[in-house]
């Protein structure tokens, strides 16, 4: 919908409220003139309901104004003599109308001084709660989201399991495309796993002034441009267009910014002709192939400081019970001729606590050659293992296109690709066959026009053309894991529209929460990671026991205050 469009509907809904309540305004002492004019009327309507006029300013706010809205209703209602159940759950129901039908048929009375008070005790709780659902929904949508790393894209550099808070404010907070939402979900309604939100009505696009601009480096949320799943709880069967703040949350590194030059040579990034060079709390992590003619044990693995790799067993199952927990660790199996079976698991393996009350026994295959993300730091620290022969870094080289690889053209890969240079607003792009891969989807999904391609002629909006105006900023973001991670080299340029904030401090961190509530006993708290900030200068430090203390002081003021309080009261 344009922004045209948005205010003719606003228009209309105004005119709809006059229409619904301009003789409840005669009653109430003010002009029927009052009643019409958008915005202006709702200040009136504040005044004659005895309710704060900034109230009006949450009724043009996006997600927030579902809150709000019925709580108007009600007030009305409740301000021209209809108080029951019944006309507050009418008012409700009818979505406001039920007040047009109280302004026309029935014969109230104004009351302008009446009791704002709720009238029963669970009224005034459910006017609490909806209140702070409110404040809550208003901080949420507009400053401050919760956030939780649910893979290992970032690894070394934020974890697997980091719950973090994510700053709207610092890049622009973005108001919803989609209004009619619930209140503090993503794109589907936990538990009951339906979508959460309708696409009609949408508004058009806008960001509010933003604190500081993305910088390189920068860790950034965004939604996946890629995005086409029904709902985030399972794979759809067919391509599904979703609104842009109903895509999947993302969180990855900005590598280069709007007008930089992007190359990566044999897994080193440049920018600009350079070496990007990454800040200390960065972590990149490649795949590296490990070799010993011993067998690489599993423990070197781990005290090099690798947490991705896979690792080999030999179980026999002789049970239901069995089978199903292998079932839940195994990443993949076949059975051997003996009857036994060759699992691979991840590099936790299978809890001990588990394979000892089911009575499992496994035996561990360390292969002479296996496969690890490493650190370069780590990589070197594990050259200087004793029983470790080699440690080199994969590099993925090709003579062939490869179709996954953005623009899916080229004869690049995940290792070596580019240069690319990143579109920046206002930017004017001389198109040709040979690049048009480039800015294709640039030009239809992101910014929303035909394109049409017929040999050497280009057609945008139905006219031949060799130009095009990048209509905003775009950004080039990649996972610190640089072989596990599912970035801009595969789907190319993230649009500033999709950009959704900064991630600023990680509040909690616990391994393991990742696999679900079916493995809480195996969950595990990461006390060093507690209430530390994402950015910044130095290796992170932990203000948790700081947070304690000043808990522990609160709870000790507040106790003396209490005391206190009640010993005046004896006096």
């Amino acid at each position: 919908m344009e922004m045209t469009s948005w205010i003719i509907t606003i228009l209309i809904i105004s005119t709809i409220h006059a229409i619904c309540t301009w003789k409840l305004y005669l009653k109430a002492g003010r002009k029927t003139w009052e009643a019409f004019i958008p915005v202006y009327n709702g200040i009136v309507l504040m005044q004659i309901i005895n309710r704060p006029k900034w109230w009006v300013f949450l009724v043009f706010l996006p997600v927030i104004n579902l809150l709000i809205l019925p709580v108007i209703w009600i007030e009305t209602l409740r301000t021209f003599g209809k108080k029951s159940t019944a006309d507050m759950w009418l008012g409700v129901i009818t979505f406001g109308l039920y007040i047009g039908y109280v302004n026309y048929t029935q014969e109230v009375s104004y009351e302008a001084k009446r009791d704002t008070k709720p009238a029963t005790k669970a009224l005034d709780t459910l006017g609490s709660l909806t209140f702070a659902l409110i404040v809550a929904t208003f901080v949420h949508t507009y400053f401050i989201q919760p956030f939780v790393i649910p893979s290992s894209s970032l690894e070394k550099s934020l974890l697997k399991g980091d719950f973090l808070f994510v700053s709207k404010f610092h890049y622009g907070a973005r108001t919803p495309i989609t209004p009619i939402a619930a209140p503090m979900v993503h794109d589907t309604i936990p538990i009951i796993h339906k979508k959460s939100y309708s696409t009609w009505p949408s508004l058009p696009y806008f960001r509010l002034p933003a604190v500081s601009k993305i910088d390189r480096n920068d860790i950034v949320v965004f939604n996946w441009p890629a995005d086409t799943l029904y709902h985030m709880y399972k794979a759809a069967d067919k391509k599904y267009i979703k609104p842009i703040d109903k895509k999947t949350n993302y969180v990855k590194r900005c590598t280069a910014i709007p007008g930089d030059i992007i190359q990566i040579k044999d897994g080193i990034l440049m920018i600009n002709g350079k070496e990007s060079i990454l800040p200390e709390r960065a972590h990149p992590q490649f795949q590296h192939s490990v070799y010993s003619k011993n067998g690489v044990s599993t423990e070197s693995l781990s005290k090099a400081g690798s947490t991705e790799f896979m690792r080999t067993f030999i179980v026999n199952i002789y049970n239901e019970q069995q089978s199903n927990l292998i079932q839940q660790y195994a990443r993949g199996a076949f059975k051997n001729k003996d009857e036994s079976f060759t699992i691979f698991t991840e590099s936790e393996g299978i809890p001990e606590r588990l394979l000892q009350e089911n009575n499992i026994s496994l035996q561990e295959i360390n292969d002479y050659k296996r496969e690890a993300h490493l650190t370069i730091a780590n990589a070197k620290k594990l050259r200087k293992f004793e029983g470790i022969d080699s440690v080199s870094r994969n590099i993925s080289k090709t003579d062939t296109i490869v179709s996954e690889i953005f623009p899916h053209n080229q004869k690049w890969t995940q290792d070596n690709l580019g240069p690319i240079k990143i579109p920046s607003k206002n930017e004017v792009i001389t198109l040709n066959k040979e690049n048009i891969a480039f800015y294709k989807k640039i030009i239809t999904e992101y910014e929303h026009n035909t394109l049409s391609i017929s040999g050497n002629e280009i057609k945008i909006n139905n006219q031949i053309t060799n130009k095009y105006t990048i209509k905003q900023d775009y950004f080039w973001l990649m996972g610190d894991n640089r072989h596990n991670s599912l970035d801009s080299r595969f789907w190319g340029f993230v649009p500033e529209d999709h950009v959704v904030g900064k991630p600023i401090f990680v509040w909690l961190s616990v391994e393991g929460i990742e696999k679900g509530f079916g493995n809480i006993r195996n969950w595990r708290p990461r006390w060093d990671r507690m209430f530390t900030v994402v950015h910044g200068e130095g290796q992170p430090e932990s203000y948790f026991k700081y947070f304690l203390i000043l808990l522990a002081g609160y709870f000790a003021w507040d106790w003396y205050r209490g005391k206190k309080k009640k010993k005046e009261e004896l006096l």
